[in-house]
This record gives C-alpha cells, structure tokens and sequence, in this order.
C-alpha cells in the first residue's frame, strides 16, 4: 500500500527563540518536505499564542513559498469566520498567482483563539453559523464566479486554487460531502470523531467540479528517529511541553517538574490531554512506517498530515527526512 504524506508546520517559537527563527525553521522544514517526495506543507491560523508564529498564515505561506520550489504550500486552515471570504480570496488569489499550481485553501470554522482574542479580531459570535456559505462565496470569488453583484476578487488566478474543509466532527465532514470537497480530519489532537466522520464523509459525497470522488486526510503525529529510544525521548519531551503549556495557559510560574507533569498525565484529570495525542509514530523508519500505513488502511485516509512535534528543529527536520524515505521505500 502506497500514501501520499504531507506536513502540519505550526510554526512553534521554542524557549530563547525569536518568531523570525521560527519562519526560517519552517523554510527548513518545508525544503526537507520537498526533498523527500511529501505532497504540501500546510500552516494553520492560531492567534494570541504565544509560542505559535502563523497568525498572517498567507504570509507565511508567501515566504516559505519564495524560499522553495516546488512543493504545494497551503492553509490547514483558514479560520474563514475570523474574515471575509473576499479578503481570503484576494490573499489566496494573490499567492496563487505569484506561485501557480503550489497554492491550497483548507477552510476551517473554530476561531483559533480564546474568546477574548476573537473579540478582539472583530468576529461575531454568531460568524460560525454562515460558514457553508462564506465557503461558496469564497469558491465563487476564487473561479471568477462571484455571487455578490458587482463585486470581484483581484487578482484572480488563471488556475485553480482547491478548497478543502477541516474539521473534528461531524459537520464539516458533512458540509465536504455535500460541497463536494476534499476533507481532512484533525486527528493528530481531536480523535475521537475520526472514524464516524471519515464514514459519514464517504457515504454521503456528492461529486463536485473539483472533485469527482472523495478525497480524506487525516492527521496523525510523528516522531521518527534513527533509534527508537531516540524517538520515544522525543515524544516524552516534547508532549511535556506541550502539556506545561496546556495547563499555565501562559501564566507565569507552572515551574512543574518533569515527575510531576507524568503523574498529571497518568492521573483521570490529564487522560483526555493524553488522549488528544492518541494517533502517534513513535520509532525509527521502519516503524514509523508500519504505524502510518496500518493508521492509513484503517482509516481509509488517501493522505496522510504528519505532524512532526520534535523540540528541536533539527530532529523534527531529520524526521520528516527518515518519514518521508521510509514511505517511499515501501511504496
């Protein structure tokens, strides 16, 4: 069994790094991406954190573009009710015509913020509700169809910038369904609806102009390393972090030692934070790679959205190098 893999890139700050780092990590991780035979990079909108750089996630994506060839670079996602679709459409437009055929649109409707900071970006409470049909004004602005009299996105692009609709439950699997649109589920860190999703997306697609059959990602976290000692160091280092950074929220203090943060993972109150982490490739290439292609047959994905959390940027850009040879080896 062959799977096209592709990369989330959150674009973390680590502790003692500038943001401008961060945006040069992602160059780094995006040219490994495109050596090593992965399909696109997608950067996701994310406001008010502090150790995550890709709020202007257009232009992010318009650097890294610049700084590569040839691999397709897009967002996973949008957060389209933060925005008017005629905004994100001239952004997209724009990066589609000054890179054609790299550019991809996935489409969320969270607001990738706390409450305050959505306020703050000037949405709406109830923004969310017309998201179905910010998403066809939006498709409509970017084909040169605009269903708003008299009003056009510039620039357009002369080819085609595909939609994609993300989600982690049964609505937007739906909504992909009913658009006819391809679907990627975020299972690296909400896996709980994945299957019944995946099931309900397929069941009920309906073939669109962009797409005749159905086409679903699902996410699933990596960490691969010459060793699996190595890899599994990784992990427990990096979903430490992860989890002092879920529970100070940005405080200051939450000087929690290592003993402690295991014993909050093991305990009832941190189980569904250990549980968000459920679908990860711990190992060296050959495991990485058993673990991707059973996760793929299982869940019936056509691709695959790595999401390679190492704390260091060379080991997370050395394991999507190990990941991306060890699937094309068993292609």
């Amino acid at each position: 069994m062959s799977i096209a893999i592709s990369i989330l890139d959150l674009a973390p700050i680590s502790k003692g790094q500038t943001a401008r780092e961060s945006f040069e990590g992602s160059v780094a991780l995006a040219r490994a991406a495109e050596a090593s035979g992965y399909e696109r990079v997608w950067y996701a909108e994310h406001h008010n954190m502090p150790t995550i750089a890709s709020s202007a996630t257009s232009v992010v994506i318009g650097y890294v573009a610049a700084n590569t060839s040839t691999i397709r670079l897009g967002a996973g996602g949008i957060m389209l009710p933060n925005h008017s679709p005629l905004v994100i459409a001239e952004q997209f437009g724009t990066l589609a015509t000054l890179y054609p055929g790299r550019i991809d649109l996935g489409l969320g409707r969270a607001p990738g913020s706390d409450q305050n900071t959505m306020l703050a970006l000037r949405r709406d409470n109830s923004s969310a509700e017309s998201f179905p049909q910010d998403v066809l004004e939006l498709n409509g602005y970017l084909t040169g169809h605009s269903r708003i009299p008299g009003v056009q996105s510039v620039p357009t692009p002369d080819g085609p910038v595909p939609l994609y609709i993300l989600g982690s439950s049964l609505f937007g699997a739906q909504l992909a369904a009913q658009l006819g649109l391809p679907y990627a589920f975020a299972s690296h860190f909400a896996p709980d609806a994945l299957h019944q999703a995946v099931t309900v997306y397929r069941e009920t697609f309906r073939p669109s102009a962009q797409l005749e059959t159905p086409y679903v990602i699902a996410g699933v976290n990596v960490f691969a390393a010459s060793t699996s000692a190595s890899a599994e160091e990784q992990r427990v280092r990096a979903y430490r972090s992860r989890t002092r950074a879920f529970i100070t929220r940005g405080a200051r203090g939450g000087n929690f030692t290592d003993a402690e943060i295991d014993a909050f993972l093991a305990s009832p109150a941190g189980a569904q934070l250990s549980n968000m982490t459920r679908y990860t490739a711990v190992g060296t290439p050959d495991e990485v790679r058993e673990y991707l292609l059973k996760f793929a047959s299982e869940t019936g994905a056509d691709e695959l959205i790595t999401a390679h959390h190492a704390s260091d940027l060379s080991d997370r850009v050395r394991s999507i190098e190990l990941t991306g040879a060890a699937v094309r080896s068993g292609a």
